[in-house]
Parts: structure tokens; C-alpha cells; sequence
């Protein structure tokens, strides 16, 4: 996995959330997760088509995702409702559309899936011969795993 493709997202997440939350991300170790690997309960997930294949997944707790959410709408939600549904999915969709702008700056060419939302309580992603890349993202509101698994098209 080229770390070309890995930076943009890295780098859209911390400008959006930092925007978004008025709060500095702090960027933890990163570690590879196996081809099977549990989700922490609330995942947006946007696939990659084209020069590259795979997906980048913005995985967070249940909790994490309620006080985001709450956070972004500037209410209190007390629940994965579909109004905090809909603000993780664009939460996402800003993320990737910024990091896709600095992907095409480099000269890749390929398109994304609209986010998707998947809850509850351990679910499993399963990618086949991919191993992911976990960025982990520590914030107030709790932690945030940016999960990308890409490579190039054979």
C-alpha cells in the first residue's frame, strides 16, 4: 500500500475534524489490521474504484459517533438517530472530498462510492488480501480509527 494514497485522507480528516469541532485531533501509532477485522459500532465507509481499489473506512464507538454528531449540529443527541446518521455520512463525504481533490492534484484518477453508515455491535469487514492501515485519531469526544485498505489495479 503506497502511502501516496494514504496521507490525503489522513491529512482531510485532522483539517476536517479540527474545522468542524473546534478541537486539534491527535494522531496516534499506526498499526496494520488483518484481512478480517471488528468494527467498533458506528462505520462510514466510502470504496474506491479506478487507478486504485479498495475503501477507507471512518470507524468510531457508538458514543463517539453521538457526541460528533452533537457536536457538528451544535445539539444535544442522545441518540444514533437519523439525524446523527446523516451527520456522520457527512462528516465522511467532506473528509473524502478533500482528500480526492489531493488525489487527483497528484495525478491519480479514480472514483468513490457515496458513504454508506453501518451500526452495531460486533460487526465484522472483511477485505480480501488487503491488509488495512489503521490512523488512529484521539479526540475529546472520544476515538476515531481511520481504516484504508487501497492498492493499485492490477
Amino acid at each position: 500500500m503506497r502511502v501516496e494514497y494514504i496521507n490525503p485522507f489522513v491529512e482531510s480528516a485532522f483539517n476536517v475534524l479540527k474545522e468542524v469541532l473546534g478541537e486539534e485531533p491527535k494522531r496516534g501509532e499506526l498499526y496494520l489490521k488483518p484481512a478480517t477485522q471488528t468494527a467498533l459500532g458506528v462505520t462510514a465507509i466510502v470504496g474506491l474504484a479506478g487507478d486504485v481499489e479498495g475503501r477507507v473506512l471512518f470507524d468510531m464507538s457508538n458514543s463517539t459517533a453521538i457526541k460528533i454528531a452533537s457536536a457538528m449540529n451544535g445539539e444535544e443527541l442522545t441518540s444514533m438517530d437519523e439525524l446523527a446518521k446523516a451527520t456522520i455520512t457527512e462528516l465522511a463525504n467532506m473528509i473524502t472530498a478533500q482528500a480526492v481533490t489531493k488525489l487527483h492534484d497528484l495525478g491519480f484518477k479514480f472514483d468513490l462510492t457515496p458513504p454508506a453508515i453501518i451500526t452495531g455491535d460486533n460487526m465484522e469487514v472483511t477485505d480480501t488480501e488487503v491488509e488495512a492501515l489503521i490512523v488512529p485519531v484521539t479526540l475529546p469526544h472520544g476515538k476515531v480509527e481511520i481504516n484504508v485498505a487501497v492498492r493499485e489495479r492490477a
